[in-house]
């Protein structure tokens, strides 16, 4: 599986939003790849910050 859908995955299997440090943590990936990753998700629209350094699948 691709790290970026990893990351949406882990966000989508979530019943509350989370940050960067808790998705690398379940994803088992590196937190500065995460945070790379969901600056991506972020342009593309898949993930939205409900608030400040949280974030969760739409």
């Amino acid at each position: 599986m691709e790290v970026k859908e990893l990351v949406l995955k882990t966000l989508k299997e979530s019943s509350e939003p989370l940050r960067p440090g808790d998705i690398a943590q379940k994803a088992n990936l590196d937190k500065k790849e995460v945070d790379k990753i969901i600056k991506e998700l972020k342009k593309e629209d898949l993930i939205i910050s409900p608030k400040r350094c949280y974030y969760t699948a739409k």
